[in-house]
């Protein structure tokens, strides 16, 4: 299923064949399409230790350039496994950009919401996402990623910027059957905007895309391995701090914010990133990623209910 409506077309025989005139070497290896995709790359396994990640839109090339550039330093200063670009493809046979072969991570997605929450489990797995931030925003920052163009992003900047669009996409979302109090979201998010004018973080390495879709647990159902650095940045860092409202419930979000020892500013922040991606999914992706729709369904009760 198509994704976007300038969707670049990818499948198993264009991916074999990139493959193959790229490295001729892993011609041997099996290629098969992955089912959980993402809506920025089409993800196929090549063989039993890699994958295969293709932009799905023109101009995603990029991301895979500067996962190539940073994953290497970024990586190895996490206590969690990410993955390892091993090969970058360049464009050929009618797809223009560039595609990348990595290492593939074993584990499981993580269920949002409060039931994938609870328990004694729940309780190391938020020790682990706050690890996570807390060695993201602790990270040094070369002179060279100061630098880098790509390593800005809209997710580090400022909700006061994102006003318009917000409001674009609560209006959008009145003709969706959401069971979500827009009146009371507008509320928030005028909170949300208020409260980023009074604390401003000092800008550290974020990872952009913190979502339970881009985490793997292991069998203990401790985080394993970060997926998709597409957005990795320079910023604000308080856009990862969604990944409380749509995967911990509300014990274990108090549980997250003492650890990161947040203030009311910066928490009532969270949420409105929460609201705010949560909102322009839904439009977005109605017809096409439902399940992710409902992951940010329950995302933005939480950020809204505010507990």
């Amino acid at each position: 299923m198509l994704l976007h409506d300038d969707e670049l077309l990818v499948d198993s025989s264009l991916v074999r064949h990139l493959v193959d005139r790229a490295f001729p070497d892993l011609s041997t290896h099996t290629l098969e399409p992955c089912n959980h995709s993402g809506s920025s790359n089409a993800l196929f396994r090549l063989g039993d230790d890699m994958a295969v990640r293709l932009p799905r839109q023109a101009g995603g090339g990029a991301s895979i350039e500067k996962e190539a550039r940073w994953l290497p330093f970024v990586g190895p200063r996490l206590s969690v496994a990410t993955p390892t670009v091993l090969r970058v493809g360049e464009p050929d046979l009618g797809y223009s950009e560039r595609w990348a072969i990595t290492t593939w991570l074993e584990g499981a997605v993580p269920e949002p919401g409060p039931s994938r929450s609870s328990g004694a489990a729940s309780g190391a797995l938020v020790g682990d996402l706050v690890r996570l931030v807390m060695e993201l925003r602790g990270m040094e920052i070369p002179d060279d990623a100061v630098g880098d163009p790509s390593l800005t992003w809209y997710r580090g900047g400022p909700l006061t910027a994102l006003d318009e669009d917000f409001r674009v996409a609560v209006r959008d979302c009145s003709g969706l059957d959401l069971a979500i109090d827009l009146d009371e979201a507008l509320r928030l998010w005028d909170r949300a905007v208020e409260a980023v004018q009074v604390s401003e973080p000092t800008a550290t390495w974020y990872h952009g895309d913190l979502l339970a879709e881009n985490l793997l647990l292991d069998g203990h159902m401790r985080l394993a391995a970060v997926l998709d650095f597409g957005g990795l940045a320079i910023g604000n860092p308080t856009v990862d701090l969604i990944v409380a409202w749509e995967l911990l419930d509300p014990e274990g979000r108090r549980t997250f914010r003492r650890g990161l020892d947040l203030d009311d500013a910066t928490w009532t922040a969270s949420r409105g990133w929460a609201l705010f991606i949560a909102m322009i999914t839904f439009p977005y992706y109605a017809a096409t990623m439902p399940r992710r729709c409902a992951d940010r369904l329950a995302m933005a009760r939480a950020a809204i209910a505010g507990i």
